[in-house]
């Protein structure tokens, strides 16, 4: 069973970079035809897919956020991780990592983090 675990700080400041790291147990990140998103959750409203990187380290973004974010992976420790930059109080959210195996990069995810509460202070 593939367990995600979100990490990262629960407050961070308008213009500054939101960091979150997903720590991934029970199979690899590198492991062929899975694919690792992050999702976020503003409060009231509903999922927003941000992004993803694949087994093979290629990355795609939402349009309407591609130009603040940036996902990555670290092999040697598991894990994957989202940075935000210039956030505003809009991008207080609950942020959700989740795992889609197969040949689609995302959606039917399979597996889901608990998830992370980030307020963005004005």
């Amino acid at each position: 069973q593939v367990q995600l675990q979100e990490s990262g700080p629960g407050l961070v400041k308008s213009s500054q970079t939101l960091s979150l790291t997903c720590t991934v147990s029970g199979a690899s990140v590198t492991t062929t035809n899975y694919a690792w998103s992050w999702i976020r959750q503003p409060p009231g409203k509903g999922l927003e897919w941000m992004g993803v990187i694949a087994y093979d380290g290629s990355t795609f973004y939402n349009p309407s956020l591609k130009s603040r974010t940036s996902i990555s992976r670290d092999t040697s420790n598991n894990q994957f991780s989202l940075q935000l930059s210039s956030v505003a109080p809009e991008d207080t959210a609950v942020y959700y990592c989740a795992l889609t195996v197969g040949d689609s990069l995302w959606g039917d995810f399979s597996s889901w983090g608990q998830g992370t509460q980030v307020t963005v202070s004005s």
